[in-house]
């Protein structure tokens, strides 16, 4: 059924978008691509390029407008001060910014962006903040592929940023921002302990920390750590602990749509769980977590845990909010390996920027893409970019101005954070299934029967395989 009304969404969207094309405007301006790591194209390559991509090469004092999707508000992107330097810059393209949610809500901004795909609305860029709603979106024929235009500027993505977005063998989207997870660290307790804020380990050296700074019991009890999850399903990436430290494979379900529960990280991910919190006794309960219904911010902040494994969005906050304050010194430590010899792997969110597939002009939406996640990032100055090509200098001045934003910046080891996000590395991206809400579901039942003491880590493991296994094959 699902396969039916999927093929029946991209014959409505194609037809639509066919009759779009029909009614569109005509051609536009050559652009300059003269980013930082490109190389310059002359201009009749620059023609030939644009008349191959479906792009536009008229006169070239002709002004393009370009609509952008995206569902970022202007207080979390900047977006008036970024897309005037980028037009000043550019100054035939000119970019008519379609905010999707008013909240900056990913799920809204998704669903109207279908519904402007189905009634045929102009689409040039697209912005995407999962790699679920790009992967999917590209799966639709909504995106168009980008390699033409990076291979003739000439750079490889992988040398060129941070995240990896090769989907399917193509590149598709390039990334904007770059939120590594990483682990907070009460320095305060690292250092009344002896402890030193770590550059290079492994999750035995987590576990060691977090045995190390539990103190105390019954209520006042601190905790070495607090995992946030997986509870009802969500927050899936505390099952994945080990497994996300890998350069590939980190998801339940391999590339070639087979389970990857067999994996040894896999299990090593569940050993971690049950020994930090039934023999270590360093990790908060989960069944307080449940009851209680705990959240990472207040552990953290509260000084109840000292330390979190967490998404790097957490920057903003480093330095203390009104709603929780900063009591004591905060560093932060790249997320742990499986082994020091390992390439320093995390999990990671992006802002996926890409070209739509029925884009009249696709040479100037690339030429806005290109720009955005290389200089446009440091013009923008609120995220940590993907892109390699910033410097130390504007790494820490970007640092700077977020952090500035808290109320004790002060009290952030901003070399900590500063050397974790410089090293930090994607893996590579896994297209998620159709049919992930029900893999989760069934993972998320069988841990809670083995860390709430109904079944072995062993038979958590077979339970896990054969539902996971029976779902793939019922999805057929």
């Amino acid at each position: 059924m699902r396969s039916k009304l999927g093929i029946m969404f991209i014959v409505i969207v194609l037809c639509l978008g066919v009759l779009a094309a029909c009614s569109g405007g005509n051609g536009s301006t050559q652009t300059q691509n003269n980013q930082q790591g490109s190389q310059q194209s002359s201009s009749s390559n620059n023609t030939s390029s644009n008349q191959q991509s479906g792009g536009s090469s008229s006169d070239k004092d002709e002004v393009v407008t370009i609509k952008f999707h995206t569902h970022g508000t202007e207080a979390n992107y900047n977006w008036s001060e970024t897309l005037a330097a980028f037009e000043e810059k550019y100054p035939n393209i000119k970019i008519d910014l379609v905010l999707l949610s008013e909240k900056g809500d990913s799920q809204e901004a998704t669903q109207k962006l279908d519904l402007a795909a189905a009634t045929g609305e102009q689409l040039d860029v697209l912005m995407f903040t999962d790699a679920a709603s790009y992967a999917q979106r590209v799966s639709l024929g909504m995106v168009a592929p980008l390699d033409e235009f990076i291979a003739r500027d000439g750079y490889n993505v992988e040398e060129e940023y941070k995240v990896n977005t090769l989907f399917d063998g193509k590149y598709y989207a390039l990334p904007g921002k770059f939120n590594p997870w990483y682990v907070l660290l009460n320095k305060t307790h690292l250092d009344e302990a002896g402890l030193e804020v770590p550059k290079d380990w492994t999750w035995d050296d987590f576990m060691a920390y977090a045995k190390q700074l539990t103190t105390g019991e019954g209520a006042s009890k601190r905790y070495g750590t607090y995992f946030h999850g997986p509870q009802g399903g969500g927050w899936m990436e505390f099952m994945k602990l080990a497994l996300a430290s890998k350069a590939e494979n980190t998801e339940f379900i391999k590339e070639d749509g087979t389970s990857n529960l067999d994996d040894q990280m896999f299990r090593r991910t569940l050993e971690i769980r049950y020994q930090m919190e039934k023999v270590d006794g360093s990790s908060t309960p989960y069944a307080d977590m449940l009851s209680q219904k705990l959240h990472y911010r207040s552990q953290f902040f509260n000084q109840s845990a000292s330390m979190i494994v967490i998404g790097s969005w957490m920057n903003t906050e480093l330095g203390g909010t009104e709603q929780f304050p900063l009591e004591f010194e905060v560093a932060v430590a790249p997320y742990p390996k499986n082994q020091l010899s390992d390439g320093g792997y995390a999990p990671v969110t992006t802002d996926y920027m890409a070209v739509a597939a029925k884009s009249q002009h696709k040479e100037e939406a690339y030429t806005f893409i290109r720009w955005y996640t290389t200089e446009g990032q440091i013009v923008q100055g609120k995220n940590i970019p993907s892109w390699n090509g910033v410097g130390d200098d504007q790494l820490e001045s970007i640092i700077g101005t977020i952090l500035s934003g808290t109320l004790t910046p002060e009290k952030v080891d901003r070399d900590s954070l500063i050397y974790t996000l410089s090293n930090a590395r994607s893996s590579k991206l896994i297209p998620p299934v159709s049919y992930q809400a029900e893999v989760y579901q069934a993972i998320n039942e069988e841990y809670e029967k083995m860390i709430l003491d109904a079944q072995s880590i062993e038979d958590t493991l077979l339970a896990m395989q054969k539902r996971v296994k029976e779902i793939i094959e019922n999805n057929k």
